[in-house]
């Protein structure tokens, strides 16, 4: 007769252990985006271009400090898949090459022709490279798409682990589409449509002004009215940003005993995660209204706090039930 073990529900929990061998591809790739954040860093350190107000690295530094971020995050979760290996490489794959031809396009649009890359449609080459970063990036989104409902049927490492990744790819998707609500013409751009003929520029990060205007430090965000990207940026790296809260219980775990058992961990995870759903609810809200990040409304306020308040009450909640269940179940000495 043989006999199952089971791990003891007031056990420490462990972090996961020696992944299998991490996506070689986008690996690859964020090797590569490390490389090339040290050439922009460089480039915008010694190269005095300006491209709508901004120096004209920036845009490249930015993307691929984030893009190799997500490839490296994305061949990680990967690395813990136990079914379906075969397609989660191939899909991983897909990440890594449109990836990597996104950052040609940027580098190539930006630095070495100087040309506005997004919502750029003022000639044959701009409305083609324009076309293809959609294309690109829709291809990005599908790939990653099918890496989410593989997760779904996997379970790596303890049930908070895995609901934090799939609840994480779940939302860096919403995120992702997010940067749809950019493609729309602005009054500037309609008028220049009327006097061009056809339409030149489509779509703006900014909403309230016209881009290029004052903007924060590297982000290069809005300060004057609503900026789109915020709630876009927030929403990919969900995919870094929820996992992180998982590992951070375990951390947590070792110390406070009420965090040990998998229910009260994976029922933070999913506060944490509506938490951080909510954020990016809240500054896209804030930009579509043209209110600026760093000037935020009254409404903004109140919404602000009941999203703090709601947070803290619900993980409150959490903990609470958990101390009480701690108490019921341990028996008196």
């Amino acid at each position: 007769m043989t006999t199952t073990t089971t791990a003891r529900p007031d056990a420490v929990p462990t972090l996961p252990g020696k992944p299998r061998r991490l996506h070689r591809p986008l690996l690859w790739v964020s090797i590569g985006l490390a490389a090339t954040t040290l050439v922009a860093i460089g480039g915008a350190l010694f190269d005095d271009r300006v491209l709508l107000g901004h120096p004209i690295w920036m845009k490249p530094l930015k993307f691929a400090i984030s893009l190799g971020i997500y490839c490296v995050t994305l061949a990680w979760m990967l690395s813990l898949q136990t079914k379906a290996r075969r397609l989660g490489w191939w899909m991983g794959t897909v990440v890594a090459v449109g990836v990597a031809a996104e950052m040609v396009l940027i580098a190539g649009q930006v630095v070495v022709r100087g040309r506005q890359l997004h919502f750029n449609m003022s000639t044959p080459t701009d409305q083609l490279i324009h076309n293809i970063m959609a294309t690109t990036i829709y291809l990005v989104w599908a790939a990653v798409l099918v890496v989410a409902v593989q997760l779904l049927f996997d379970k790596p490492g303890d049930r908070a682990l895995r609901w934090s990744i799939r609840l994480a790819l779940g939302t860096t998707l919403g995120g992702m589409l997010l940067g749809n609500l950019m493609f729309r013409v602005t009054p500037a751009q309609g008028r220049e449509a009327a006097e061009a003929g056809n339409q030149l520029h489509f779509g703006s990060h900014s909403v309230g002004v016209e881009d290029g205007g004052a903007g924060l430090p590297i982000t290069g965000w809005s300060t004057q009215a609503g900026d789109l990207r915020i709630g876009h940026f927030l929403g990919v790296h969900a995919l870094q940003a929820i996992p992180l809260v998982a590992l951070g219980l375990v951390l947590l775990a070792r110390r406070y005993a009420i965090l040990r058992p998998e229910g009260p961990r994976t029922a933070l995870v999913f506060v944490g995660a509506a938490s951080y759903a909510g954020l990016i609810w809240l500054v896209t809200w804030q930009a579509l209204r043209g209110e600026s990040v760093v000037h935020p409304g009254g409404a903004t306020l109140t919404a602000g706090a009941s999203w703090l308040g709601a947070t803290i009450l619900l993980s409150l909640l959490v903990l609470f039930r958990a101390r009480r269940t701690s108490l019921v179940s341990t028996p008196y000495r």
